[in-house]
């Protein structure tokens, strides 16, 4: 990593993952096409849980591929900015007392869609890294009220 990255540790990782609300998911098909599509998500301990309707997340998880979660923010004035990756494996909740627990939580999908199907993302690997704040990154200009008129 260079200088300028800062390699962030697991509960760092996770710590900025329980203030962003989307993230987002990406498996390889088997003809290496790579899919990438956003969720609204919760973590659940250090797992990641998210609701997914029938499609192709579902057919991924389905058919056993490995997911990778990754999640960031940014702040272009300042220059800072970080990212979080998880990797591992997924498993559909079916337990109908863990998926209420897991909807009181306030797992909610955002859009009005039926998403009938709850997702637990355990972890096999967090990483995550941090652009730290660059000094100079922002210019401010002083407004002086007493010219104004009215």
């Amino acid at each position: 990593m260079t200088a300028d990255l800062q390699p962030l540790d697991t509960a760092a990782c996770l710590d900025l993952l329980q203030n962003i609300p989307v993230g987002r998911i990406a498996w390889a098909e088997t003809d290496g096409t790579v899919t990438v599509l956003p969720v609204n998500f919760l973590l659940d301990g250090d797992a990641l849980v998210f609701a997914t309707a029938a499609g192709a997340k579902l057919d991924a998880i389905r058919n056993g591929r490995p997911l990778t979660f990754e999640a960031d923010d940014f702040e272009p004035a300042l220059r800072t900015a970080w990212s979080v990756l998880v990797t591992g494996r997924p498993e559909l909740i079916t337990d109908p007392a863990e998926i209420e627990r897991l909807r009181a939580l306030a797992l909610a999908p955002w859009i009005r869609s039926t998403k009938a199907y709850i997702v637990r993302l355990t972890p096999h690997k967090i990483t995550g890294r941090r652009i730290p704040l660059h000094a100079g990154g922002v210019t401010t200009e002083r407004i002086d009220t007493s010219d104004e008129t009215g």
